[in-house]
């Protein structure tokens, strides 16, 4: 990524850059921390860019086109720390200059799609911590009508009572390559939002790492509100929202594209009895039900067997470090970092570059004991939600590179 091709695009970037904001085509623009930018078209980039961004800083750009347009914000070039949750480097894209919707978030060098506002604002804002540094980003941004939509241009601001949403070229053509699109869906306080997806083809992967549509509850992409992440040529289940927000981003990287997707939304009342089909069928025993889950917490904290008996029994087996765990009630909300997954079953993978992560639910928290920054060994069963859940009696132990020939060897076993 840093290496002569990639200064070459840089000096290419930059020149670009040079001859659209000035008439001196030998001067190179100099990028500063934030600003205030109005107009058709410009430029934004990190603080000293192409040069490597300075550590532990907060740089805000307000942007605003002419009244009556949207703003369009292309990243020409983005070379941040990567993590596969950008908790440390990363650069936010919002609606409006205060207080608006994340549109996303973004770090590493993997280059989202056109980003669209719903209004004639977007505020980008960049934060670094105190280690690793790239090259920064830049970005170029530009006014568009409002209802003009091109190959690169969807998503937008919905709130009325119904209506659909599609892919860029649904139903002439494939959608294309390098998109980004977030719809954001606003109904009255006291309504639901119903969501349905009638046609439904996009990359099929595993993991859905490269094309795929994420649903949230809520206006921001936030991961604890994440609702499902979708791909392939099958539909997902109806949807209704929590409150009266929902967020759906669909992104396709730059390779293989398909079909896309058209998918519809109403608004309903909060009483309204769910008429919805969601799901029944479960992996997880009765005793998750809560009086059961609560005796079972009061009993004590026991493993039994061994990693062979219980590599069977379980719906998924991976090694991982734990790097989030967040409190909910009785229970555990964990993140493991994936070492190595020896068993997958229907476990939901996030990837973002090289790293994968999965969620898993500690229905008793302290039972078994997960530590963020340890390294462990997880078995355990996976809800609808593609989560894990761990039972009191789930087998987890701390992983050692000894267990790893044993875990290969089980792995290569029919079961």
């Amino acid at each position: 990524m840093r290496g002569a091709g990639a200064w070459a695009r840089l000096c290419l970037l930059l020149a670009a850059a040079a001859q659209h904001s000035r008439p001196q085509l030998s001067e190179r623009p100099v990028f500063t921390c934030g600003g205030i930018l109005t107009g058709e078209s410009g430029f934004i980039g990190s603080e000293g860019f192409p040069g490597v961004y300075p550590p532990n800083s907060k740089c805000t750009w307000k942007i605003t086109v002419p009244e009556g347009k949207v703003v369009v914000l292309n990243f020409r070039f983005i070379d941040l720390e990567s993590d596969n949750l950008c908790r440390y480097d990363f650069v936010d894209v919002y609606n409006g200059h205060a207080n608006g919707q994340r549109i996303g978030r973004f770090c590493g060098t993997f280059r989202p799609g056109a980003l669209v506002s719903s209004s004639n604002k977007m505020m980008v804002q960049m934060i670094s911590d105190a280690n690793t540094a790239g090259n920064g980003f830049m970005a170029m941004f530009s006014a568009a009508e409002p209802n003009e939509r091109g190959d690169q241009y969807c998503g937008g601001l919905l709130e009325r009572p119904s209506g659909s949403f599609k892919t860029p070229n649904w139903p002439d053509r494939d959608y294309p390559a390098g998109v980004t699109c977030v719809w954001h869906i606003v109904a009255p306080k006291n309504q639901l939002i119903e969501l349905k997806f009638e046609k439904f083809d996009v990359e099929r992967d595993n993991y859905c790492r490269y094309d795929y549509v994420a649903v949230f509850n809520g206006g921001e992409i936030n991961d604890a509100e994440r609702i499902g992440k979708y791909c392939g040529d099958s539909p997902p289940a109806p949807i209704v929202s929590e409150r009266n927000e929902l967020l759906i981003q669909f992104l396709s990287d730059l390779s293989l594209t398909a079909d896309g997707f058209i998918g519809h939304y109403k608004f309903r009342p909060k009483k309204l009895p769910t008429t919805t089909a969601l799901p029944v069928t479960t992996t997880f025993p009765a005793t998750t039900s809560l009086k059961p889950t609560v005796a079972l917490c009061q009993q004590k904290c026991r493993r039994s067997g061994t990693l062979e008996s219980n590599y069977c029994s379980s719906n998924f087996v991976l090694a991982g470090t734990v790097i989030t765990t967040i409190p909910r009630g009785g229970s555990l909300h964990a993140t493991v970092s994936i070492i190595n997954i020896y068993k997958e079953g229907n476990l939901a993978i996030q990837q973002a570059g090289k790293n994968m992560s999965a969620k898993v639910i500690v229905v008793c928290k302290q039972c078994p004991l997960l530590r963020r920054g340890l390294n462990y060994i997880i078995m355990g069963q996976v809800g609808e939600d593609g989560r894990g859940k761990i039972m009191p009696n789930s087998f987890i132990m701390m992983f050692k590179t000894k267990n790893q020939k044993l875990l290969d060897a089980l792995k290569n076993k029919q079961c």
